[in-house]
């Protein structure tokens, strides 16, 4: 079967013009249960050796659907940028230091592992959704991360020491944290997959209609998969590899300081 199933060539009898270049346009559709960028990327591989022996004067241009998607990609990236450079700055206010919103930081960086596991075991495109769903992705896992190492800092606060401090926290947090993560990735699953049921026809009819599977999943699976897979490698890493570098780096800035400090300090002078 053709993963084409519509193919376009522009009609020859009479003259297109784009900026007063001549164009000529072939367009398709891909066919139902392929991916348009996967075709496209098959296509630019198959015409790839033409490509670099076209005459002079003459270009290959990829446009519609695809350069719309690398212009939202642009914009998307820079939403996530300056969204991340904004959450970055209101942590470091809120915990009047540096540390743990770098610390937060790395986790948020270390979960795309998550979300590239998760479309590669489902062979999933990285395309606009997945890109939204990694975006969203980075706000639970910093609300997650603010929780655990908030109350780590507050613990300390209170006179416990550093190592009881992190052990205490992840206990009493880890139910919020788990409890985030499970009703997230519940909630992403029908959408994901497609799950849909008759609630209607369950309640009168015993019938729920029970259906795997519909075409909006093509839409939002990729967002949903990159969610799923991501928030569950980041609830491991907020849960145990997080704790773990608070730990590192508390240590460190503590000998910085101490030895910062000590050559700040006036050296004792010599009894005659």
């Amino acid at each position: 079967m053709s993963p084409i199933s519509l193919l376009h060539f522009q009609d020859h009898s009479s003259a297109y013009r784009i900026d007063r270049n001549r164009v000529a346009t072939v367009s398709g559709e891909a066919a139902p249960g392929y991916n348009g960028q996967a075709i496209l990327t098959a296509v630019q591989a198959m015409l790839a050796e033409y490509e670099a022996s076209i005459p002079a004067g003459y270009q290959i241009a990829y446009t519609g659907e695809n350069e719309e998607q690398q212009e939202s990609f642009s914009f998307l990236t820079i939403v996530f940028l300056v969204g991340i450079s904004l959450i970055f700055m209101i942590m470091v206010a809120q915990f009047n230091r540096v540390m743990s919103p770098f610390i937060i930081m790395i986790a948020v960086g270390l979960s795309l592992i998550g979300v590239i596991l998760g479309l590669v075991l489902t062979r999933t495109p990285f395309g606009l959704m997945t890109f939204i769903g990694v975006i969203s992705l980075a706000g639970i896992v910093v609300n997650n991360n603010i929780v655990l190492i908030d109350y780590t800092m507050r613990l300390q606060d209170r006179g416990f020491r550093k190592h009881d401090a992190i052990i205490e926290a992840g206990a009493t947090r880890f139910r919020p944290v788990v409890l985030t993560a499970l009703t997230t990735i519940l909630g992403l699953i029908p959408l994901t997959f497609g799950i849909n049921i008759d609630f209607v026809g369950l309640i009168t009819d015993l019938d729920p209609d029970f259906q795997f599977g519909s075409e909006n999943t093509q839409f939002w699976g990729p967002m949903g998969s990159a969610i799923i897979s991501g928030l569950g490698f980041a609830t491991f890493l907020t849960l145990i590899i997080v704790p773990v570098m608070y730990s590192s780096f508390d240590s460190l800035a503590t000998r910085l300081s101490g030895i910062f400090r000590g050559e700040n300090q006036p050296s004792p002078g010599v009894p005659e």
